[in-house]
């Protein structure tokens, strides 16, 4: 008999922030979550979700460049930064349809990866940049340790306003200008976010540490990855 996963207990999860027309109108990707969803229902998110253990097993074409991996490692289970990446590239694929890949063809694709597989492309790493970590509050029906990527939509392999492919998880896929994004309802992390992401339109360098919301059973600290705790 297969193992149920138990909910309650944290779990691993990647998001993707895709950043498009920077340097014009900046807008970022984002659907809104189904009314019965057990995590923020009816909320407004980027697409993500939780590492499923097929993640540790899928080979990326191209590795996450450096600092990521450093700092993906800081405080987390060792060799956990590749599986990381997949389920980001995963999850974008399933959630909206659009494709972090670069050309190339699988020997054979794991069964949630056939319609990746499909488009002609393996997993790409390279852009995905890590700027912020959060850890659901103690309490909640799901409880994830969220490791945010931000990727420009120019390095997307497939058409950027083509949601075709995308799964019914989330609903109202749009992309949505960074002057208007305060007006939808989102989670409350999410507004924190995309406060460090308006800060980083202009530049493409990694930030030179990551914030790292830490909600565990005894305290909430805000702390900087690769850095020292943040201080009011």
């Amino acid at each position: 008999m297969a193992t149920e996963i138990d909910k309650t207990q944290v779990r691993d999860a990647a998001t993707v922030i895709v950043l498009r027309d920077r340097g014009t109108s900046p807008r970022i990707l984002m659907g809104q979550r189904g009314a019965k969803a057990a995590f923020m229902p009816n909320k407004f998110v980027f697409p993500g979700g939780a590492v499923d253990a097929a993640d540790h097993l899928v080979p990326l074409a191209t590795t996450l460049a450096d600092p990521n991996p450093d700092r993906l490692s800081e405080d987390s289970t060792p060799g956990l930064a590749p599986a990381l990446a997949v389920a980001a590239i995963r999850e974008l694929f399933e959630e909206t349809g659009q494709v972090l890949g670069t050309p190339g063809e699988w020997d054979a694709p794991p069964t949630d990866w056939h319609g990746f597989a499909a488009t002609g492309h393996l997993p790409h790493a390279e852009p995905l940049q890590f700027v912020f970590r959060a850890l659901t509050p103690p309490g909640r029906p799901r409880r994830f340790d969220a490791r945010f990527f931000l990727i420009d939509a120019d390095d997307l392999a497939s058409e950027l306003d083509d949601f075709g492919q995308a799964s019914d998880e989330l609903s109202h896929l749009q992309w949505v200008g960074l002057d208007e994004v305060r007006s939808f309802d989102m989670p409350f992390i999410t507004e924190v976010v995309l406060s460090e992401i308006a800060a980083r339109v202009q530049d493409r360098t990694p930030p030179a540490s990551v914030p790292y919301f830490r909600n565990d059973d005894e305290e909430s600290l805000f702390l900087r990855l690769r850095g020292t705790p943040m201080r009011d």
